[in-house]
């Protein structure tokens, strides 16, 4: 199981002292959360990607690529990668680039995106935006697998015996996770692949993320990829910790109220009780995080969001002490020991690679 952070960018005014950081103090900071993550010992970096205030991650592959000379181990992700309105070509070129730079250290999260102007600043329609994203990764897809691609769609010029370069490292494409919230197209789509599915997990009921999860699960085997246990699923969420509980929902309540997302509008109270976001303890992040099993099943990759609404950087860095020191330690112990020995580890360009080399060496 895979653990770890992501972040969506925001500049953000702390509510608590009305200071608000400048853009280049937030890349920065971006930049101290993934080194601190690595130190505690998570897995996964992810960033999103944002073209509008006030997000400052519009270029992730220069970040990522700037953290992949800083970093040995962690994974480098995107939280969003702009299927819809970014060229496959060009994403496919970033970040088999950014794979190399990193040895291997990359994957990538797909999705649409929550800004809806971000379609015609890219001269695209909105609602195009299934069609884009189906179509835009059937290419991408190929671009990475195939050596010549010739090709003609909607969107975009046809391609005639082209090549993207850098070819994949090794020949192993970034491993694709499908990220979405409510559209079951995009479950669909990473199904009938037999990619992986993230739902961020943090706006809605865990019912919904239930259903959304599911249906992924039964369409991956409907496609023959495997068991639906066997899917590659990864969840989102959201925490503030201390010591005391008390303490954690008293200094968190002042972002929560005043966070553009889902401030003015439903109590932390009523929030924690119909999401999964957990203010607390670490125990009762432990507590709460353990029961997404029981909706979703066994999953790979758990991430969480803990550098938005105006915190400042001193108390993130504190949070993921907290999380890699206290947490996750036990969380890895305890979804460890409550894995089927078939249900899969989360792929890695390592364990893409020997899963390869076997197969080869089985048909010799």
């Amino acid at each position: 199981m895979q653990f770890g952070i992501f972040s969506v960018g925001d500049v953000t005014t702390d509510p608590t002292t009305g200071q608000t950081v400048s853009e280049h103090e937030r890349i920065k900071s971006m930049v101290r959360i993934a080194l601190k993550a690595e130190e505690v010992g998570l897995d996964v970096f992810a960033t999103g990607e944002h073209h509008n205030p006030p997000f400052v991650p519009s270029s992730p592959t220069t970040m990522l690529g700037y953290l992949a000379a800083r970093t040995s181990r962690i994974i480098l992700s995107t939280a969003t990668t702009l299927i819809t309105t970014n060229d496959p070509v060009k994403i496919a070129e970033d970040y088999a680039m950014l794979q190399h730079l990193a040895d291997g250290r990359v994957d990538l999260m797909l999705g649409r995106g929550n800004t809806a102007p971000v379609y015609p600043w890219f001269g695209k329609d909105i609602r195009d935006g299934i069609p884009l994203a189906v179509e835009n990764y059937a290419l991408l897809h190929r671009l990475w697998r195939e050596e010549v691609v010739n090709w003609e769609g909607r969107f975009r010029t046809p391609l005639q015996g082209f090549t993207s370069t850098p070819r994949p490292l090794d020949g192993i494409p970034p491993f694709v996770w499908h990220g979405s919230i409510r559209s079951p197209e995009i479950a669909e789509q990473a199904a009938y692949y037999g990619d992986g599915f993230f739902h961020n997990n943090i706006f809605w009921p865990m019912s919904h993320t239930k259903r959304m999860v599911w249906l992924y699960r039964r369409r991956f085997e409907h496609y023959g990829h495997g068991s639906a246990d066997q899917a590659i699923v990864g969840l989102g969420g959201q925490v503030f910790m201390r010591r005391r509980s008390q303490d954690a929902v008293r200094e968190f309540r002042p972002y929560f109220d005043n966070a553009p997302v889902y401030g003015h509008g439903p109590s932390l109270e009523e929030y924690m009780a119909s999401t999964p976001l957990t203010v607390g303890s670490p125990q009762q992040v432990i507590d709460r995080t353990l029961t997404f099993r029981e909706s979703v099943g066994d999953y790979q990759r758990q991430l969480f969001l803990m550098d938005h609404a105006g915190l400042p950087l001193k108390t993130v860095l504190e949070q993921i002490d907290i999380l890699g020191e206290e947490v996750v330690p036990v969380l890895r112990k305890e979804f460890a020991a409550r894995r089927p020995a078939h249900v899969p580890s989360a792929p890695t360009h390592a364990s893409l690679k020997a899963a390869r080399d076997a197969a080869a060496g089985a048909t010799r």
